[in-house]
């Protein structure tokens, strides 16, 4: 969603923190992996770790000792389990897939009343969005407050509020150029696009986050892409895209700006949320971005605002698409933590699968029997991408250290489980 987010950050905990007491200077240095965490099999760092994962320059996280000790260290783990395919024998691996399919479903969702907002001649992109993150603000910037106190939070917002707001602006652009999209495009075009956001949140990570990915889980995200290619080549041979576009170019390209926008976001998210609270994170994301997208509807959404069909039926309309927005922001942080950004954008391809399935009632749309084939491709990506995964899978992020000292131990972390074997989230 921003503008990769710079690794050297403060992470000083704040004043009023009740999970992180303040700490002592942010000491910066730099962590190589060691093989003892990769054990030869365990994961997809098993023959040697700075094959797939480089030296990761980061600061010190929470302060260790004001979290739970560890009863177990990832060497520990990696040792204690089965190596061939670890992650996809766990639960989490299930709790994670089932995840990405609620989120896939519900951005069809969002999606589906979006074109139907547009097709009763109501299209505010930036309007449509605002919502949401007043909604977000209101709930996590709330209990921020609440955990941190006045004081604290205002601390935080000195900080690193800047990290927030880089984060909040392109969160803001994703959206609004993806809705704006569908003024011009079909909404399966309009989906088709999406799949940009994988290449460009690999690209970041490898550059920016050190990660290291196994040729596994490129062939995972070719073997989910082929899933996709499928749709299109089932979209081309019925010349079914959800009815005629106003202007399919214009429409596409602000998908795939919108698409952009996403896969960069997505990597500073996942970056932000392994390291701090996650009410914070949506707390702050929805404070920034109600302001972002405030001033951008009042200048961009003026005149369609005017000319906008207003009614109950809008209104339920736009009730749902926030609603559904507002889910979709709650549980993508978990996503990020137990698993990655390339992992969640993987996952939404399916949002294809659901979206026709929706449009067969909604848009009158046809299923092709390419569809199923292409469903069951891109969910077999899922399992080709974690197949030589180790135990934690990718919810031990490279850039916290080896037991991820430098992480917050917040649901879906690596260090919870490794505080708390026996969990599930």
């Amino acid at each position: 969603m921003s503008k990769p987010i710079n690794i050297n950050e403060r992470n000083a905990a704040y004043a009023g923190d009740d999970e992180l007491a303040p700490v002592s200077p942010v000491e910066r240095f730099t962590v190589k992996p060691k093989g003892a965490a990769f054990s030869p099999g365990g994961s997809s760092s098993s023959s040697a770790a700075t094959e797939h994962h480089g030296a990761v320059e980061m600061v010190t996280g929470p302060d260790p000792g004001q979290q739970p000790p560890l009863e177990t260290t990832v060497a520990e783990l990696e040792a204690g389990k089965g190596r061939r395919f670890a992650f996809l024998k766990r639960p989490q691996f299930w709790i994670v897939l089932a995840l990405s399919q609620a989120l896939a479903i519900t951005q069809t969702g969002t999606n589906t009343l979006s074109t139907l907002l547009a097709n009763v001649g109501t299209s505010n992109p930036a309007f449509q969005s605002l919502f949401n993150y007043v909604l977000l603000a209101l709930i996590y910037g709330s209990f921020t407050v609440y955990k941190y106190g006045v004081t604290g939070w205002l601390s935080m917002v000195r900080k690193d509020g800047w990290k927030y707001f880089i984060l909040a602006f392109l969160d803001v652009e994703g959206n609004y150029f993806t809705v704006l999209a569908y003024r011009y495009t079909t909404i399966l075009s309009a989906q088709l696009i999406n799949f940009w956001a994988i290449a460009v949140v690999v690209v970041i990570s490898l550059l920016f986050l050190k990660v290291r990915y196994h040729i596994a889980q490129y062939a995972g995200i070719l073997v989910a892409c082929a899933g996709l290619g499928l749709l299109v080549a089932s979209d081309h041979i019925t010349h079914s895209n959800g009815g005629p576009a106003l202007n399919a170019v214009k429409g596409d390209l602000f998908a795939l700006l919108g698409a952009t926008c996403y896969g960069f976001s997505n990597v500073a998210e996942e970056f932000l949320v392994s390291k701090r609270p996650m009410y914070e994170v949506i707390g702050q994301l929805g404070f920034w971005g109600m302001f972002i997208n405030g001033v951008q509807a009042a200048i961009f959404d003026k005149e369609s605002f005017r000319s906008a069909t207003w009614n109950g039926t809008v209104a339920g309309y736009l009730v749902g698409y926030t609603l559904l927005l507002t889910w979709f922001y709650s549980v993508a942080p978990i996503v990020f933590r137990m698993a990655s950004a390339a992992f969640f954008n993987i996952g939404l391809l399916t949002g294809n699968f659901w979206g026709v399935a929706v449009g067969t009632g909604v848009f009158h749309l046809k299923i092709h029997y390419l569809y199923p084939i292409a469903f069951v491709l891109i969910i077999g990506g899922h399992f080709v991408y974690y197949g030589t995964e180790g135990v934690l899978g990718e919810a031990k992020k490279p850039w916290l250290g080896e037991n991820q000292e430098g992480g917050d131990d917040g649901l879906g972390t690596a260090r919870r489980h490794l505080e708390h074997p026996s969990v599930l989230v």
